[in-house]
This record gives structure tokens, sequence and C-alpha cells, in this order.
């Protein structure tokens, strides 16, 4: 496991950079992409771990995925019904996107399929997944959670429908805002017999919508309720052409930075800004951070945007609602701008938080409390008080979690001392060259050999 040093600021961070492409976007490219009738082409891909799981596993079932540059991949998709079975378990690593997502395609396939992941993705709840796909006919089963008595972790076991039985119509209302639910569901709705209707509290990030309508899916939206009625469809998704945008969640890391850190000034190019996804960039608004967004055009049907944030005085906020379904990857960094800011920040609504690659609630309040930042944890997210001066030197344990080596990274620029962050290869699942970005930018981080 690879720890980092990261150490007091002594300029400010100055400069204009890149980040990764935008993971939600590439698993989705990857995963439909092989299952249209033709050659899909897809620009700027990032090659972060968390998308490589996914590319492995569709090209394990019979997509033909090649490398035409760095970053740039083809994928010869199998057609909607052309998946085989593959030869072993697919394994996610720890990407719980990867995971939920094949959970929705394999529900309707005639052969069985295994998927698993590393430790962390293994103690992740499913059962918001597995339970409207059973509803709806699909056979899974799952290690039962440890903690929780009704819900399943991986390995889960697929599989397969018996034959002449297709799964059936579906009609789910969701507790939660979210992307990943949704896309599984409407996964097993492209191979269903009869209509998939979803609806969430708020709107969760559209990719697959706007994806799934480019490639002519029989799909329809209105604000949070999204049909897919098959009937009269030939099942045939056309390739696809995308231009993958940067990843705002990734972005958001960097612009908080310079936002806390006095003098600073740092812009981030070609970032998609997709309305379900800006949530912290209004978040760093109203707590007062310097913040300018240049539109440049779309990408991949993705608007992009140059975004340069700057350090001014910042205030606590609320943050709570609608907005978290929007800014739910970005809040632990959220956390890192309220530490900074005058007053008490209050966020709420995020329980999500609980069951993402580790309990971002309850690790965020550790980190914070290493920092001598003072906070208390609340059932569905935090109290923040901002803290003056010089943070403390912490040793921090990501708990295998990149968002959150991420936010410990950028608070230890504030430390009165170096501070060693622990178990920092998750980092590579999102950002793999996070640590040389913030160099770039005028950070001084050591990787101890």
């Amino acid at each position: 496991m690879t720890d980092i040093v990261v150490h007091p600021l002594r300029r400010p961070l100055t400069g204009g950079v890149p980040v990764p492409s935008d993971k939600s976007i590439g698993h989705r490219a990857l995963l439909f992409g092989a299952l249209a009738n033709g050659v899909s082409r897809i620009r700027g891909f990032s090659r972060g771990e968390d998308n490589v799981s996914t590319a492995r596993a569709m090209a394990a079932m019979g997509a033909e995925i090649t490398d035409v540059s760095e970053t740039e991949l083809s994928v010869k998709g199998t057609g909607l019904f052309g998946l085989r079975e593959p030869e072993g378990p697919l394994d996610c690593g720890n990407s719980g996107t990867t995971m939920r997502l094949l959970a929705g395609l394999l529900a309707a396939q005639p052969f069985k399929t295994t998927l698993i992941g590393d430790e962390t993705l293994c103690r992740r709840p499913m059962m918001r997944v597995v339970g409207p796909l059973r509803a709806r006919g699909a056979i899974i089963e799952g290690k039962p959670h440890p903690s929780k008595a009704d819900n399943v972790t991986a390995p889960l076991v697929i599989g397969p429908l018996p034959e002449g039985t297709h799964l059936g119509e579906l009609e789910y209302e969701s507790p939660v805002a979210s992307a990943q639910v949704k896309s599984a569901i409407l996964l097993s709705g492209l191979y269903a017999h009869g209509v998939t209707r979803f609806r969430e509290p708020s709107l969760s990030r559209d990719h697959t919508e706007r994806m799934l309508l480019a490639m002519g899916a029989p799909l329809r939206t209105v604000g949070p309720v999204v049909e897919l009625d098959p009937a009269g469809w030939k099942g045939v998704l056309e390739p696809i052409d995308v231009d993958i945008p940067g990843d705002v969640s990734a972005a958001a890391f960097l612009l908080v930075a310079a936002a806390i850190s006095e003098g600073s000034r740092v812009t981030v190019r070609g970032v998609g800004t997709n309305p379900t996804r800006t949530g912290v960039l209004e978040i760093l608004r109203d707590m007062g951070a310097g913040l300018e967004i240049v539109a440049r055009g779309e990408q991949g049907g993705e608007p992009v945007a140059e975004i340069t944030a700057w350090h001014t005085p910042l205030r606590a906020g609320r943050v709570g609602g609608e907005i978290v379904p929007r800014a739910i990857d970005e809040i632990p960094i959220v956390c890192a701008l309220a530490a900074r800011a005058e007053g008490e920040t209050v966020i709420t609504d995020a329980e999500e938080l609980r069951v993402k690659e580790s309990d971002r609630i309850a690790t965020m309040a550790v980190v914070l409390r290493a920092f001598g930042v003072d906070c208390d944890e609340r059932p569905d997210g935090l109290a923040i008080r901002g803290q003056k001066g010089a943070l403390r030197p912490a040793e921090v344990d990501s708990k295998g979690d990149h968002r959150i080596a991420m936010t410990a990274a950028v608070l230890a620029l504030h430390a009165s001392g170096p501070t060693r962050i622990k178990d920092c290869d998750c980092i590579a699942t999102s950002f793999p060259r996070f640590v040389g970005t913030l160099r770039a930018l005028g950070a001084e981080i050591d990787v101890p050999a």
C-alpha cells in the first residue's frame, strides 16, 4: 500500500490543468458501446481503474475493445442479444458502478454470471439494485451482509433466466435518487417484455438517458421520471461516437484547493457541466468562493466549460435537499471547504454516503478531527465548524476510499507540518495523476519508497 506525505503550502496554487475524463460517462460509453450493432469510438478515455474494470468485463463477454491511442478506444459491439457467457467471474475491482450496472444487464441473460470485487466493494450493500431486479423476475443471489440483516453484498450470482422466460414490466419508485439504480433498471428494461417506469425523489445524473436516447432506445423522460417502452422497437442500439468530457468530480478537488488557499487561482479545462452533476459548483458559489465558468460548447452531447476558482473569504452554508444528489460524490471535498469557512456548515440528506467505498460520513468526521477541525457526525450528514489558522498535522487512513484520500491531501496543504495519508493506491480508481497535478500547481507531496 502506498502512502503519501503532503507538506504545508509554501506558495499559492496557480495554473491551468486538465482532469481525467468523466468516469460515469466512461462506464456507460463502454457498456452501451459493447451492446451496439457496429463499432463505437470513445475518445478521452482516462484509464482509471474503475473504467478499466468495466472494459474488462465487457471484453470477457465478447465485445472487441481496441486501443486506438492512449486516450481513444474502439468498441465493436455484440448487439443487444449477442453477449456470451464469460469463462469465469467478472471482477469489478473497486467499482460499485460497474457491479450495479452489470447486475441490470446480466439479469436478462440466458447464462449464469458471478460478479466479484475487492474487499471494499464486497462490503457494500447491493439490495437497492437486487430488490427491484428480482421484482421483475431476475434470479440473483448474494452473500448476506455482515451488519444489515435484510441486505446482500458481493459475490452476486446472477441468472440464468429459465428457458422461454423473460423479465417482466416494472414500475419502481426509488426511495433515493440514484443514477446507479436507475441505470441498472433501464438496462434490464432493454430486454424486458413490458414497460419499465422509474421514478426518483429528485433527478440524479442523467448520462444513461442521454446516451441511450442518442443510440435509438425507446426512452422518454419527464423530470425525475423515465420510461422505457420496447413495444415495436427492433432491439437495436446504434453505435456511438463520443468525446468524454473532464470529470467535474475530479475537478472539485482542485477547485476547492484553490478556494481555501490564500492567493491561489486554478483553472480546470474541458470539464463536463451536466446540470445533474454541478451541485458542487453551486455550493462553492453559495459559500463565497471566487468562481468563473466559461462555456465551451458540448462534447458527446454533454455541456463542457473552463472553470476557474480563486481564494476569497468563505462563509458557512447549509447543504441539503435536492442539491445533494447533484453533488453526492463531492461531499467529502465540500467538508474541506467547510473546514476553512467562517461559521458552522451543516450537511444533511446525505445518508447515501454511508454506503459508498467507505462510510464517508463517519470517515470524514475522523479525518476532520485528526486535523483539529471541530465537527459533529449526524445520521445523514455532518455539522462542521470552520477552523481559522493552521490545521494540525495528521496521520490519516484513507480506508481505501479515493475521495477520502484526496480530500485529506487538500486539507493537509493547510496543516502546520507534514501529514501522512495511508493507503493511497485507491486514488488511481478515479484520478491516477492526482499527485502530479497538485505538484504542477505548486503543492509539495512526497511518495515514500
